[in-house]
């Protein structure tokens, strides 16, 4: 038929290629495929400015705006140190909170080739750099013009409309407290933890600022006022200095808490130990799984998790689920029919390949699975043994 034995090895080289090439295009389909369903299966991104978290933000920084309007207007009538740091206070978080919203908007953009895992430590940042705003801006200014109120002090003016502006903000900052604590609520109540579990972890950076911002105001205004009624009754601007100390006090005592948390999450931060162990066990139960080591959960932030592990699978019953899905007399008519090496080899390459197609649609289906159960797990690595 091919003449000669030399055409008939170049007629087998040739299909020897035809094969590798239709492999290579059905790998690289089904890879594609793969992906496709991987990216419709992605999470969106979160809702920027328009979910609860910016909405928060947004009311604080209108909130705190106009605060540090009327206060600015105070401390130019009176002079007072306090007033001053109160005046500091409210633009430093009025600043702060822009930083924020800059962070939560940022944070809403969707995972690129330059950023795969998405831009959710945004908000960390953003947070942290609030932080150190706080401890420089707000705390060190208010320190450094209470020092200087007890070496220059000046004289005692009228502080009768700092006490109404100081009225109002304490208000205003109040009702932004009271935002913040019940969007913390909600949030520890989603992640079934505790309200001081779910501040102290940073669950929600952006939220956290401000429930911590304006929990430092209430006091600040608290503090403000009582140092400058004393300093009124006294005659003296000793208590008025004294007083824009306490707030640089405060301020620094919060900032450093707010860089501690976000700090802390920015360098790679377990998930609980429970929740490890509790997907573990799921895994395990699986009846493809025998083994799971090297387990890794990474909490990302804004409540989303990276899980990673290595998983040792079953071949034993990996290849019973495949032979279940095969005509039992069409495969042992093909096995009947291999009389030369070529004939077993077409043999094994078709039927590894799907061993292999069943063993990617098995790890599909494992994570699809994990990721039904725990909305957290953004991403999962199942790495093979």
């Amino acid at each position: 038929m091919w003449g000669s034995a030399e055409a008939l090895n170049r007629e087998r080289i040739r299909k020897a290629e035809e094969v590798k090439r239709y492999q290579k295009y059905i790998f690289e389909v089904k890879q594609t495929l793969k992906d496709f369903r991987k990216d419709k299966q992605e999470w969106s991104p979160q809702g920027g400015l328009m979910q609860e978290s910016g909405k928060v933000v947004l009311t604080a920084i209108g909130i705190n705006g106009v605060n540090f309007l009327f206060k600015f207007g105070a401390w130019l009538h009176t002079g007072s140190h306090s007033m001053f740091s109160e005046c500091l206070h409210s633009l430093a978080d009025t600043v702060n909170q822009l930083i924020i919203a800059y962070g939560i908007h940022i944070s809403s953009k969707q995972a690129n080739n330059d950023h795969p895992y998405g831009y959710s430590n945004m908000r960390y940042v953003t947070s942290l750099i609030s932080g150190v705003g706080i401890f420089f801006a707000g705390a060190g200014l208010s320190v450094y013009h209470g020092i200087t109120g007890f070496y220059n002090p000046d004289p005692i003016g009228s502080f009768y409309w700092a006490f109404y502006v100081l009225g109002g903000s304490l208000l205003s900052e109040s009702a932004t407290l009271m935002v913040a604590v019940n969007s913390i609520k909600k949030g520890a109540l989603k992640q079934d933890m505790s309200f001081w579990e779910y501040v102290k972890r940073g669950q929600d950076p952006s939220v956290n600022v401000v429930l911590l911002e304006d929990l430092a105001a209430v006091l600040g205004v608290g503090v403000a006022g009582s140092c400058m009624a004393i300093a009124s009754y006294l005659n003296s601007p000793i208590p008025d200095a004294i007083g824009s100390l306490l707030v640089g006090g405060l301020l620094g005592a919060v900032a450093s808490f707010i860089i501690y948390t976000n700090s802390g999450a920015l360098v790679g931060r377990s998930i609980p130990s429970v929740c490890i162990q509790q997907i573990n066990s799921e895994l395990e139960r699986d009846l493809m799984i025998r083994a799971v080591h090297d387990v890794k959960g990474i909490d990302m932030g804004s409540g989303l998790v990276r899980y990673k592990a290595e998983v040792d699978f079953d071949g034993k019953e990996l290849t019973r689920s495949y032979l279940e899905k095969q005509d039992f007399e069409t495969l042992l008519e093909e096995i009947q029919k291999i009389k030369q090496y070529d004939e077993m080899e077409t043999f094994l390459l078709k039927h590894g390949e799907n061993i292999v197609d069943l063993l990617g649609a098995e790890i599909d289906r494992i994570e699809k699975d994990l990721r039904k159960r725990h909305p957290e797990v953004r991403h999962c690595d199942l790495e093979l043994l």
